[in-house]
Parts: C-alpha cells; structure tokens; sequence
C-alpha cells in the first residue's frame, strides 16, 4: 500500500451512570503500583478480535496484545518487526527468519507454524492479504523459524501488504487461535506484544485494561510509526469509555485522565488556552467517511436504488454537521483520496459539485422502489460518527426513501454488520465508518470497492467481476500511469455500481496531559509504547 503511496461536535451525551462507573475505575487501589496511563479512546471495546473486524478500535487493542512481521516507518518503508527476510533474485521466495526472544504471553515460543497461521487467517478476509494470496504457490513453516512463501510469479507488493499498518493488520497469534474460522472470534487474547490484555478486569463499557508485558524484548531502532523499538514505559494502560465529550474534557483538566484520542472541534479553544494540556493531529493522513450499502436484500439490491441514493449525497452537509470548521475537512469525489497518485473524479462528478436532489428524486421514481425502509445504523457513542447516519437519513428522506434510522452504539454495529440475514431478521441495509486514509488510497486497500461478494467480500458483500479483473491488472500494471488509469476505470465502475458512497475527508485532534510524553503520529494512532509519564 506504501508502495504506491510513495509513487507520488458535541452530540448525544452518554447516561450519567456510565460516566459516573468510569470515572469510579479510575479510583481503583490497583492504580497505584506502578505509572498507569489512562485514556479515553474513540470508541467502547467489545470485539477483541482484530482480524474479525475491521472497526479501528480492534485495530488498536491488537496493536497493544499482538505483535507483526513487519511494519512500516514514517519514511514509508517496510521494516523489520518479529522477522527479518530475504528474496530470492527470481522474486518468486520470500523467506522470513524469526529473531530471537518472541515468546507468546502464556511462556511458550513463537514459532513459525503459528505465524503461517495468522497469515493464511488474515489473508482470507483482509484485501491486500487477499491479492497477495491469489499470486502465492505455498505458505508454509519450513523449520521452527522460518515461513517460507513461494509465488507463482513476482509480486511486488508482498512485503507492504504483510507490513502495512492499518487494518485489517496481519497480527500473528499461536496456531490454536489463528486456525479459528474467520466467521468466529478467537476465544482468548494471547499475544506476543508489547502489553499483555487483562481478561479479569475487562468490563465492556467501561473499561479495558492492559499491563507491561515483562517478557517483550524490543528490537534496538527508535519507535517509528509501527515500527522500531515497541519500549513499554509505563506499567499500565487504561482504557476508559465515556462517549460524552464534555465529561472525558472534564477529566482530562483535572487529570483524571491522560490522554483522550478524539475531540470535539469546539472543544479546541478550552483544551488551547489549558496550559497543562497538548493538541496535535497524530494522523496527518486523515480520515474518509462513506456509506456502505447491503447488497444481499432490497431496497439495495437493485443497483437503480443504489445510484438514487448515490445522487442524494451532498458531503458538504455531512461534514458540517460531522467537523464543523472547513480548516479540518474537505470534500472529495476520489474513491482513493484526494492529492493522492490515484486521486479522479470519474464517475463522482455529483459528489464533486454537492448532489442533485432533483435528479436522486426522479431516478428513485423510476428505479421500481416500494417504499421498502432503509434499516440505517446509527452509533450515537463514538464522536466521528454519530453525525453522519443523521445527515444522510434526511438526504435518503428528501430524496424518497423511507428511512428505518436505528439509534445504537458502534460496537454494536461492528457485530451486526458481519450479519447476512434480512433486516427483519437482525441484518441492515446501510452503516456509515471512518477509513484512514492510508487504508483507502489504492484499489488494493481499499475494500469498500471490492467485488468478491460473499466469498471474502466486506461487509455488505458487493459483487462485481469487472472490478475484480480491473484490480488484477492493476497489481500486473508496470507503470504509475497504467496503475492510474485502471485505478480510474475501477473507481468509474465503483460508482456506477454505487459499491461505496465516498462522504469527505477529514482530520481530527488528539489532547493529552503534558505530563505524557514519547507520543508517536502515523495512521495508526494512538500507541501506547515509548509513552511515558513524568507524574
């Protein structure tokens, strides 16, 4: 993914009982032994399986349990993490050796059958792994260190996929956990990271805890990104829920907390003029937000539905309501970000000028739609996504639609969107996320303009053969510009099929104490080892 990147505010308040059994947390006699850092992070956790979601929040709990081949640094480049390697001068082997001293949390050995593992499991359901699986002959263990992969011909995209740094990530976990289906979630958080997970004192919706894994031995390069050095300076990390804004505000002023991952834009003047506190965007790179469709059941399954509503959209609304202040977002009908190589406007010129409305209403009126409500999940916990399922249910109603706009908490709707059964039945038709950026800035990382319907697709199980073909040649491309038109012809195709409706781009601040230290920026952010605490 790398790789071809180098070519080139305040809503729904949370009860008052959760704040007040957050806050109660933060008492416990078990703080004080030891530097513990508490933090209020974007999103409640309640999936503990990173490779079983996508949903960030998953994302970050494995960086802190699990640990990765390789990873990526801020120069872009793929370095080694749990394995170094070498490649065989046909570019068709790539052998990884293990380095010394990985142990997984329960005191047994890392070995290279439990890394074949994780990789075939990661592979099987994240995008990149997916490509780089259809160019490779064998994946196996060839000795207890080493994981040898053979490819049926050169891949120039093996090492980012497997180092890339966002999700889904390729964590490597023991044998027993990355030989369950990917349909189920692991049954234990046995890693061989940084941070080890307590299972006792995990309460979701409250909080989850995470203490220094003793046995962890860094690598020696300074932390960078994903990569380097993962030094652990603190004894504890403490994640603690409060969804509303004013009351984690609240907490970090007064010290209760130490970091707090996302902020309320009109929050900035308070958290600036605050001089025990720091702001700074950790992720340069941004976010995208879009809307992904249920293709399985109507009113979706008719692509003349899906164009109606891709007409209604008008991003500028949705990032009004969602940032507020233009400094912070900005409207973009590239399906693979704007001011990227692959960055067009083909086929979202409506996107490009603001929607038309007149035109949603009367491809609706003539798409065959029976007025079949649109089940809309809509989180009102996690700050950079309450606002937009708000916006869009008005758009779809302006434009015709009936609108089945559900309230519910994203945890719920990470579980509920892995669901293929009809929305009478406990399915959705339509949910909103965020992307790194990094992770949509390609047609290989990119999963939302994935074609692979219920065999490997994401969430919503989009068929499309034309963009599978298109997405080969692009990996069989020699040229940025060859890449960049078939990135045009599938981003074309993308939005004519409406497998994704792009809503803008946008950043979003961080604030801690200025008593943490060694904070580290990249896309994926926060990570808690080289943190430090001087009080």
């Amino acid at each position: 993914m790398f790789q071809l990147m180098r070519h080139g505010r305040r809503a729904v308040s949370s009860t008052l009982a959760i704040s007040v059994v957050a806050l109660s947390a933060l008492a416990s006699p078990v703080l004080a032994a030891g530097k513990t850092i508490t933090a209020v992070m974007h999103s409640d956790l309640r999936v503990l399986d990173p490779i079983f979601t996508s949903a960030y929040i998953s994302r970050d709990h494995g960086y802190m349990v699990y640990d990765t081949l390789l990873a990526t640094d801020s120069n872009f480049k793929v370095q080694p993490q749990m394995a170094d390697w070498k490649i065989s001068d046909d570019k068709l082997t790539y052998t990884f050796m293990l380095r010394d001293g990985l142990k997984w949390h329960d005191g047994t050995p890392v070995t290279a059958e439990d890394c074949v593992a994780s990789l075939k499991r990661w592979a099987a359901v994240d995008g990149m792994g997916q490509q780089m699986m259809l160019f490779t002959a064998s994946l196996e263990a060839t000795d207890p260190k080493t994981i040898t992969l053979k490819l049926k011909e050169p891949y120039a995209l093996v090492l980012d996929s497997i180092g890339k740094p966002s999700s889904r990530v390729a964590f490597m976990m023991p044998k027993r956990l990355a030989e369950t289906p990917v349909d189920k979630q692991i049954p234990e958080q046995i890693g061989s990271g940084p941070f080890k997970f307590v299972q006792g004192e995990f309460q979701p919706g409250v909080k989850s805890i995470y203490v220094k894994n003793t046995d962890y031995v860094p690598r020696k390069e300074p932390a960078s990104w994903t990569a380097g050095g993962k030094v652990v300076k603190v004894d504890r990390v403490e994640w603690i829920t409060m969804p509303d804004t004013q009351t984690a505000l609240n907490a970090l002023q007064s010290g209760d907390v130490d970091f707090m991952e996302n902020l309320a834009l009109d929050m900035l003047p308070t958290i600036e003029a605050d001089k025990g506190l720091k702001v700074d965007i950790l992720n340069k790179f941004g976010f995208q937000t879009g809307a992904r469709m249920n293709f399985l059941h109507p009113p979706f399954d008719n692509v003349k539905v899906r164009r109606a509503a891709f007409l209604a959209m008008k991003q500028k609304d949705v990032l009004d309501a969602l940032i507020g202040n233009p400094k912070f977002y900005k409207t973009c009908a590239a399906a693979f970000i704007c001011d990227t190589p692959f960055a067009t406007d083909v086929g979202g010129e409506t996107l490009a000028k603001g929607g038309d409305m007149a035109a949603a209403r009367k491809a609706l009126a003539e798409s065959g739609y029976d007025g079949t409500p649109v089940v809309l999940m809509a989180p009102g916990d996690v700050l950079t996504l309450k606002a937009q399922p708000i916006v869009v249910a008005q758009q779809l109603r302006d434009a015709g639609f009936k609108v089945d706009f559900q309230a519910t908490d994203w945890q719920t709707v990470v579980s509920r969107r892995a669901s293929m059964k009809p929305p009478k039945e406990g399915g959705w038709n339509m949910f909103i996320t965020n992307w790194v950026s990094a992770d949509a800035s390609n047609p290989i990382s990119n999963v939302a303009v994935g074609g692979q319907g219920k065999t490997g697709g994401w969430f919503g199980w989009a068929e499309d053969a034309k963009v599978e073909q298109l997405k080969d040649a692009f990996v069989h491309a020699t040229s940025l510009d060859d890449q960049k038109k078939i990135a045009a012809e599938i981003q074309k195709e993308a939005y004519d099929q409406v497998l994704y409706m792009p809503l803008g781009q946008f950043q979003i601040p961080s604030a801690w104490r200025k008593s943490i230290s060694g904070v580290i920026d990249g896309p994926a952010t926060p990570v808690f080892w080289n943190m430090e605490k001087s009080e």
